[in-house]
C-alpha cells in the first residue's frame, strides 16, 4: 500500500477530531457567555460542524470498503471512526438539549464541565495527529493516559455536580433539563475515552 494511501486515514482521523475541537469550543463558549436568544443561532453553526463531520466519516468508510489493504485492521479504522463521530455527534446532543429544554441560564459547575470536555478533546486531536508513527511512537501512550485520566475528572465533576443539583431546591423541571445536560457532558468525555481505547488497542497489537 502506497504512502499516501495510509495517509488517508490518519489525516482523516486528525480532520475529523479538528470538527469535535471546533464543536467542543462552540459549545464551551455558548455555555460560558450563555444567552438564550443566541442559543437557535449557535446550534445551527454546531450542526454545521457535525455534518462536515459526517461526511468526513462517510469518505473514510467508502474508501475503506474499497481497500484490499489497510495500514490498521479494518475493524479498528472503522471503530474509531464511528467514535470519532459519536464525539462530535455528543457535544451537538448537548446544546440540543439546551435548546429544547429552553433553559435561561447555565450554572457554573456545567461550565467546569465543558471546560474539561473541551481539553479532552484537544488531547484527542493530540493523539490522532500522531497516530500515523504508532509503531514507534513514545507520546502515544501518554495521551491515552490522560485522556483516561481527564474522563475520569469528568464523571468525578459530574457526580458531584448531580449531588449539588438534587439538594439545590430548584425547580423540578429546571432539575430534569440540567440533569440531562450534565449527563450528556460526561458522554462527551466517555466518548472521548472510547476513541482513546482504539488507539491503545492498535498499540498493543502491534506492539
Amino acid at each position: 500500500m502506497s504512502k499516501k494511501q495510509d495517509a488517508f486515514y490518519f489525516d482523516t482521523f486528525a480532520a475529523c477530531s479538528a470538527y469535535s475541537c471546533q464543536a467542543a469550543q462552540l459549545l464551551a463558549e455558548t455555555m460560558e457567555h450563555f444567552d438564550a436568544g443566541t442559543v437557535s443561532q449557535r446550534l445551527d453553526e454546531i450542526h454545521a460542524i457535525e455534518h462536515e463531520a459526517d461526511k468526513q466519516k462517510h469518505v473514510l468508510v467508502n474508501t475503506l470498503a474499497k481497500a484490499f489493504v489497510t495500514p490498521i485492521e479494518r475493524e479498528d479504522i472503522l471503530m474509531l471512526g464511528q467514535n470519532i463521530d459519536e464525539v462530535t455527534d455528543k457535544l451537538e446532543d448537548v446544546l440540543i438539549r439546551i435548546y429544547y429544554s429552553r433553559i435561561q441560564s447555565i450554572p457554573p459547575e456545567a461550565v467546569d464541565l465543558v471546560r474539561i470536555v473541551c481539553r479532552c478533546c484537544e488531547e484527542v486531536h493530540e493523539m490522532l495527529l500522531e497516530f500515523s508513527n504508532f509503531k514507534r511512537s513514545k507520546k502515544l501512550h501518554s495521551y491515552v493516559v490522560k485522556i483516561n485520566t481527564m474522563e475520569e475528572e469528568a464523571d468525578r465533576a459530574f457526580i458531584a455536580n448531580m449531588y449539588q443539583l438534587h439538594g439545590s431546591g430548584r425547580d423540578a423541571l429546571e432539575i430534569i433539563a440540567l440533569r440531562e445536560i450534565y449527563l450528556y457532558l460526561e458522554k462527551c468525555a466517555d466518548a472521548c475515552e472510547h476513541v482513546a481505547d482504539v488507539v491503545e488497542s492498535v498499540i498493543m497489537k502491534n506492539s
